[in-house]
């Protein structure tokens, strides 16, 4: 009989797997949702997610959000959740941070599909 008991995932471990910057890892999925782990450094592109809402939780490092009218400074352990439609652009201005982000499987880091990154499961 296989076994179903779910195991502990280390994020120091897994983020230890991977160097490049705004290239999302999978590093599970639960109920049809992806958590995907970044290492981002610099200005990613303002972007929206028509159909979902994404969530980003810092780990380490300092990331600004940035909004059209404003801007959210996240230090770790705070999170924001990007309601679906609203435009937005991560940045980390201050050297890398590592995120933790979930998002509804499937759904690009881009906002668009032609231009998405396909995250590798680690």
């Amino acid at each position: 009989m296989e076994d179903t008991h779910p195991s502990a995932i280390n994020l120091a471990e897994k983020f230890a797997l991977f160097s490049d910057h705004w290239a999302p890892r999978l590093a599970a999925r639960y109920n049809g949702n992806e958590i995907r782990l970044a290492k981002v450094e610099g200005e990613f592109h303002w972007h929206h997610h028509t159909d979902t809402d994404e969530l980003f939780i810092v780990i380490d490092g300092e990331l600004e959000m940035e909004f059209r009218t404003r801007s959210v400074r996240l230090s770790p352990g705070e999170m924001i959740v990007v309601p679906k439609g609203l435009e937005h652009r991560p940045c980390a201005r201050k050297g890398e941070v590592k995120l933790l982000i979930m998002d509804a499987d499937g759904t690009p880091n881009t906002g668009d599909a032609a231009t998405a990154f396909e995250p590798e499961e680690i």
